[in-house]
């Protein structure tokens, strides 16, 4: 084989290998695996455009082939005839864009109208507010407020309510479906029912400010028990201060002095409203949005330091000693 062409089949190879290996794998944030029937109906949408789409790439593709071989230049050969006008070709490459817009355009309005159609009688609601940087759920006929972790029933219609308590924010969980702008002084929502147990990540989707990428989001979804027991559980009042153990009470202490409870609200004590809602802050998988594990490391290195950890973080960095620090953290983690 000619050495040209050994590379230039070497190239086209590997080219061919990395879109592969690029479409397989799991991700945590593909939009290819709905779990949920809003993610489903987009998914369909967008299964149908890629297969039209498809059709008219080999379409076009062919004729261009074919004209490039038909009618290439040859040695000796005469000029060719000019040709001016076809009516019938006209007609036909006026209609067929026409008609392939009409079969896209009739499934892209069903599922408009689909995915916004008013939420069902026995949907939960979730208001959604969105910080700078870091998402706030309350559920409003549970009496919950949560922050970064949303959880919600498998096989449930969920209605999320949404607005930003600052600047525009978009909220997207791709493997639920829909992504739906956030805006201070407006209500925009989202109706899905999740099909399946699991974790799904999300993330803001619009630019808001320097820590935009790290305005990460949890949606937990638990079949009908697990739900039930995690409602019990953020429905039930954080310890006494009279149970906690030594280090948990000097903790508290920290939480009181400190300037934490100007910002975060604890149910019973504290009602801050700036910050998270810390009532139940131990029983989170993560913290800071998603960006660092809720472990005791990970509590000592948001508080001790907040702006290097998420740039532009409106947390101030309180002075504490490292005694009393973790004493902070042990407290926070008590709080199950």
């Amino acid at each position: 084989m000619d050495p040209k062409k050994r590379t230039l089949a070497g190239v086209a190879a590997t080219m061919l290998l990395v879109i592969l290996t690029a479409c397989g794998g799991e991700y945590p944030q593909s939009t290819l695996h709905p779990t949920a029937d809003f993610g489903s109906e987009i998914d369909r949408l967008f299964r149908t455009i890629v297969w039209w789409a498809l059709g008219v790439f080999v379409v076009v593709e062919t004729a261009l082939i074919v004209a490039i071989i038909k009618f290439r230049d040859r040695p000796g050969a005469p000029a060719p005839k000019h040709v001016h006008g076809s009516t019938l070709l006209e007609i036909s490459w006026t209609l067929a864009p026409a008609i392939i817009l009409i079969f896209i355009a009739v499934p892209t309005i069903r599922t408009i109208f689909r995915t916004d159609a008013a939420p069902p009688e026995n949907a939960m609601q979730v208001e959604v507010i969105g910080h700078q940087w870091w998402w706030e759920f309350r559920y409003p006929e549970l009496g919950i407020v949560t922050a970064n972790e949303m959880r919600v029933p498998a096989g449930q219609p969920v209605t999320l309510v949404m607005t930003s308590d600052d600047v525009i924010h978009s909220f997207w969980a791709p493997k639920l479906g829909g992504k739906r702008d956030v805006m201070p002084g407006r209500s925009t929502r989202i109706t899905f029912t999740p099909d399946s147990v699991g974790v799904f990540f999300g993330q803001c989707a619009e630019f808001c400010g320097v820590s935009h990428a790290n305005m990460r989001m949890r949606v937990v979804v638990e079949d009908s028990s697990g739900f039930a027991g995690w409602v019990t559980q953020e429905r039930t009042a954080p310890a006494a201060e009279e149970t906690l153990s030594s280090e948990e009470a000097a903790g508290l202490a920290v939480f009181r002095t400190k300037g934490c409870m100007a910002c975060h609200a604890i149910e019973g004590m504290a009602a801050g409203v700036l910050g998270p809602n810390l009532s139940h802050v131990g029983s989170r998988t993560t913290i800071a949005a998603g960006i660092l594990p809720n472990t005791a490391e990970g509590l000592a290195r948001w508080i001790r330091n907040p702006a290097g950890e998420k740039p532009g973080s409106l947390m101030p960095q309180m002075p504490m000693t490292e005694e009393e620090l973790a004493a902070l953290v042990a407290y926070l983690q008590s709080l199950n």
